[in-house]
């Protein structure tokens, strides 16, 4: 049973002493208040200061319904004032998220950094995980009416072919990768992929390479998108600029299955099974890689 404590009770504030019992998602751990305390706008100075009511399991540990496993790292911050992360830590998001609710501001600072500092293959990229892959092509023929006066109007006709990938993987951050990596060019610019199910691990692609037959405004008024690649990884705003000058237009399917075996590969990951022909690799219509 809990018990919950009002922090108007000032038995409460007074049965908060040195040393403090957290039962945090089942996990036990012990700790003072001055180190509880050390971030007094975060929730957890909040709590610890009697601001926030607390509660009390069974055997007395203030309980605090959060994932227990991840917390030492948040504990040994507030004692240390250092993130201290084992090789190939594997839980970085969900740091992240319990950084994020208990709001210690300082905490996610510090793992902004260290994202940004550390290789994506060395931030919890799981031996075995594994990347599906399924690609097709289709073309269709396209009617338009080229203007060349007032009323004066041409009907032309030319092919289009629109690309489609479907991505499976079974590691999420080498998702959000590839949509660092990938763009779309709109009319109205460049804008970033995103997962179409992100619970699912599932990135899908659609994208028509321009026909130099079709004009740039019948292009546009199809609502075609195409697909570029940055061969340059872009980490602030002051690289836009130079993002800009590292693009890649995509114009084929052999490109795309190029781009993703370069960025697959120097993540560790290792061609599995090519189909129909594993000598065209190029030339696939299914590809699964896995990491070693």
């Amino acid at each position: 049973m809990l018990n919950l404590n009002s922090p108007d009770d000032n038995s409460n504030r007074n049965s908060l002493k040195d040393p403090v019992s957290l039962n945090v998602g089942g996990e036990i751990y012990t700790t003072t208040l001055d180190t509880l305390t050390r971030c007094r706008d975060s929730m957890l100075g909040a709590m610890f200061t009697g601001q926030i009511p607390v509660l009390r399991d069974n055997g007395g540990n203030v309980f605090i319904d959060r994932d227990g496993k991840v917390f030492r790292y948040i504990l040994n911050y507030l004692r240390s004032s250092s993130l201290d992360l084992p090789y190939g830590f594997s839980e970085l998001a969900l740091l992240r998220r319990e950084v994020d609710f208990f709001q210690i501001r300082p905490l996610l600072e510090e793992i902004c950094r260290y994202e940004a500092s550390v290789p994506l293959s060395l931030r919890g990229g799981p031996l075995g995980a594994m990347i599906m892959v399924n690609v097709e092509s289709k073309v269709r023929v396209l009617h338009f009416n080229l203007r060349h006066g007032p009323e004066n109007y041409e009907l032309r006709t030319c092919s289009v072919r629109t690309f489609t990938v479907d991505l499976f993987c079974t590691w999420r951050s080498f998702l959000a990768l590839l949509c660092e990596r990938f763009f779309y060019r709109t009319s109205q610019g460049l804008t970033s992929p995103h997962p179409c199910n992100p619970r699912q691990n599932r990135l899908k692609l659609e994208w028509v390479p321009r026909p130099d037959e079709l004009p740039q405004d019948q292009y546009n008024k199809q609502s075609y998108q195409g697909l570029t690649v940055c061969n340059s990884e872009v980490t602030q705003l002051d690289d836009i600029m130079n993002m800009h000058r590292n693009l890649c237009e995509i114009t084929d399917m052999q490109g795309f299955v190029e781009e993703l075996l370069k960025v697959s590969l120097a993540e560790g990951f290792k061609v599995d099974l090519v189909t129909p022909d594993p000598v065209e690799i190029l030339n696939c219509t299914s590809l699964r890689l896995v990491k070693c």
